[in-house]
């Protein structure tokens, strides 16, 4: 069987700097995989060369057995980046509906200088669509409200629907917890564990502490060093992987369900690798 993602050394070079490199990894069909590193380690650049906006330097992508951007329309993709709505009028539906027949990343349609015209039945056709994600993301009692207006974790939920238009079969979302509170962030995991249950979707779920993951992820894809592992939460939150990726002993400490990553030796500060 065909896996979803493939990667076969693959390296990423950024304004002539060496940022990944030798990564190999196959990721199948209706699997939960928690993505996690430092911050700086190259988790949002890994995503970007999987949608095709960052080339690789080095190594092999596919992505349904195509090369990165020839299966965007089976993708949804959550940006790390939302600040270009944070201040639009906009009803949270009209932004979930900009994205509506939208085949690139970037700005939706909707903000375009074109304009396009729909049929009543594309008009009807669409409107489903958007009532659609708006309940599978759990957004339907403020979808009317504007965008501007919602709080920190409401506009995740808008931005987690406009990611579902279209049915992917593949979801990448780049922090998604991002400011949330630990209560949202438990709802918002529970959320995107329902929407791959009821789609079959594989999760990238890219996140900075693995802790509120533990319970729903299928494997983990760790990324420091420049390299990367995956497997399950055992094998790779350990401190043989973990020092083979740093480059340096790594302590994990597990205690009361939760597991804590602390460099002990070198320059490394603490508070850059504790997961808690």
């Amino acid at each position: 069987m065909t896996p979803v993602i493939h990667l076969q050394d693959v390296g990423v070079r950024l304004g002539g700097r060496e940022i990944l490199h030798g990564i190999t990894a196959d990721i199948n069909a209706n699997q939960f995989i928690g993505v996690f590193g430092p911050n700086g380690a190259g988790k949002s650049t890994l995503m970007r060369c999987l949608l095709g906006l960052i080339p690789p330097s080095a190594g092999e992508v596919t992505l349904f057995g195509k090369p990165p951007g020839r299966a965007n329309e089976l993708i949804g993709y959550m940006p790390q980046v939302r600040a270009l709505f944070e201040n639009v009028a906009l009803s949270a539906r009209a932004l979930v509906a900009a994205t509506v027949g939208g085949t690139h990343w970037g700005v939706p349609p909707f903000f375009s200088s074109r304009k396009r015209r729909l049929s009543a039945g594309q008009a009807g056709e669409s409107l489903n669509e958007v009532d659609r994600v708006l309940a599978l993301a759990g957004a339907e009692e403020y979808a009317d409200r504007p965008f501007a207006q919602l709080s920190g974790g409401e506009k995740q939920r808008i931005m987690l629907a406009q990611a579902l238009v279209g049915n992917p079969k593949l979801l990448i979302l780049d922090e998604p917890l991002i400011s949330l509170d630990p209560k949202h962030q438990a709802r918002m995991i529970d959320t995107v564990h329902h929407i791959q249950h009821e789609t079959g979707a594989t999760v990238l779920f890219v996140a900075h502490d693995i802790n509120p993951l533990i319970r729903v992820m299928d494997r983990v894809l760790y990324v420091a060093g420049g390299g990367a592992s995956i497997g399950p939460v055992e094998s790779v939150i350990s401190e043989e992987s973990l020092s083979k990726l740093y480059g340096m002993h790594m302590l994990v400490v597990r205690a009361e369900g939760r597991i804590f990553i602390v460099a002990t030796e070198g320059n490394v500060t603490e508070a850059e690798h504790q997961h808690a």
